[in-house]
């Protein structure tokens, strides 16, 4: 039997209304309904009904009067000078086994949750079993928003499901912060890429090959400061790529007339690799991965070609470039690690690659309304691209989806285990956690052209025309 707090010394009528919304109440109603149904048959079942009805209120009474003593004051509660207990109410819970097996299960699904196992954004799916009481002694059903679940008495709480684990999982991410702020970069020239390495070091990239940095190598804030002024070969060619190695050790610079370079984040030191392969064409973007020393370079350009080059231990190597595509200009390019990465187009494609840009394999879109600006990935099976329409393509491994975030171009996106991060050519940035895109509270007064987050999230930026630079820390 469910324990019941009747606060009977405070009299029959206050319990009887408590008790009136208890499941014995419940119970007892049933069987004066059914004992009265019986009285076509003979009408002493009327005695039973009345009797199913009174006796089971009258007993529950005068037994927790019994139980209490004297009627009044428990043991262990303090009373004050006009009689009355101060103790607070305690809040009862009565809760039976079969509200356990029927407790529901509210699920939602807000939609950027990718469908393969790198990374599942969902909402919070809470089991609620039983029912929480209230402050003055009722029992009530539980809502799917409660933080806690409580278990009936007669068992223990539920072993949670794969579902629960991974919703409270990302329930204990921090939420991102909002404080965005508008940076004095050293410069006035348009910003076009931008990489914030592991450390949180910031590298930034532009017009007449200028190359700017924040921090450093060991994590420290830094100023903005000038790496580059005219590029790797300096001949003040623009730059529109950079990315760096994992922890960020080494850093990848590309642009126009084929120039390519690399910088060590340590020493500041740079060598100038322009025209790889004798190509000089204009390079759109670059992609690194794997470690300093042990680095893949892919190299994108208009003419939708990929080139890919591998640097081991200061010696540089760059095989024949590929064509994923039908010859669209390539726009964007990401690698998740040496093996796997994605491209697109302007022709609406997305291509993948499993084997460090070796080769690709289209897996979309051929339907987007508009053109494709952008893109991001945590892995194979995990792409997101935006394109000029302010929407996003969700790649999940069989199916893209499309999501509205804004009006303008989204010319950046930026993507880490807990979150994405997009800009647009209007200065408004957006950030897509668990409950969905939200613009940020703070705008950048030019375009913006690029966004990028640091994996853990502690430093997230973004550039564009006149060298705006907006920082979130």
């Amino acid at each position: 039997m469910a324990t019941h707090d009747s606060r009977s010394g405070d009299g029959f009528a206050p319990f009887f209304r408590r008790y009136a919304k208890s499941w014995v109440h419940a119970v007892a109603a049933a069987g004066m309904t059914a004992f009265g149904t019986l009285t076509i048959v003979h009408r002493g079942f009327a005695v039973l009904a009345l009797a199913s009805y009174v006796v089971p209120p009258v007993a529950l009474y005068l037994w927790q009067l019994s139980s209490d003593g004297t009627g009044g004051d428990r043991t262990g509660e303090r009373t004050g000078s006009d009689g009355t207990s101060d103790r607070a109410d305690a809040a009862a819970t009565d809760t039976r086994a079969t509200d356990a097996e029927t407790a529901p299960r509210e699920q939602a699904d807000t939609g950027v949750g990718l469908e393969t196992g790198s990374e599942t954004e969902i909402a919070d799916r809470t089991v609620t079993e039983g029912s929480a009481g209230t402050a003055d002694g009722t029992a009530t059903a539980a809502t799917p928003d409660s933080a806690e679940t409580e278990a009936g008495s007669g068992g223990g709480s539920a072993a949670p499901s794969e579902d629960d684990e991974t919703a409270a999982e990302h329930a204990s991410e921090p939420a991102p912060s909002r404080d965005w702020r508008l940076v004095d970069a050293p410069t006035e020239t348009t910003l076009r890429d931008v990489s914030v390495t592991e450390t949180g070091a910031v590298y930034a990239v532009g017009g007449g090959g200028l190359v700017l940095a924040a921090g450093s190598s060991d994590g420290s804030d830094g100023d903005w400061s000038t790496v580059l002024e005219d590029g790797p070969a300096a001949a003040g060619e623009d730059l529109a790529g950079v990315d760096a190695t994992a922890a960020g050790e080494a850093v990848w610079v590309a642009g126009d007339s084929g120039s390519v370079g690399r910088l060590e984040a340590e020493t500041g030191i740079h060598t100038d690799y322009t025209a790889p392969a004798d190509i000089t064409d204009n390079w759109v973007g670059v992609a690194v991965a794997g470690t300093s020393g042990d680095e893949t370079v892919l190299l994108i350009n208009g003419s939708g070609a990929v080139l890919r080059g591998r640097y081991r231990d200061g010696d540089c190597s760059w095989a024949e470039p590929v064509t994923p595509g039908s010859g669209s200009s390539l726009s964007g390019i990401a690698l998740a690690d040496a093996s796997v990465g994605y491209c697109c187009d302007t022709n609406d494609s997305v291509f993948e690659t499993t084997d460090g840009g070796e080769s690709f394999e289209r897996v979309g879109l051929g339907d987007a309304s508009g053109t494709l600006e952008n893109l991001a990935t945590l892995g194979r099976g995990d792409c997101l691209v935006s394109a000029d329409d302010g929407i996003v393509h969700r790649y999940g491994g069989s199916t893209w989806t499309p999501e509205r975030v804004g009006e303008e171009a989204l010319c950046g996106i930026a993507r880490r285990e807990a979150e994405t991060i997009a800009c647009d050519a209007d200065g408004v940035i957006y950030e897509r956690a668990a409950t969905g895109w939200e613009q940020v509270d703070a705008s950048a007064p030019e375009p913006l052209m690029a966004v990028s987050v640091s994996p853990g999230g502690d430093r997230a930026v973004a550039v564009g025309e006149d060298g705006t630079v907006v920082e979130r820390r």
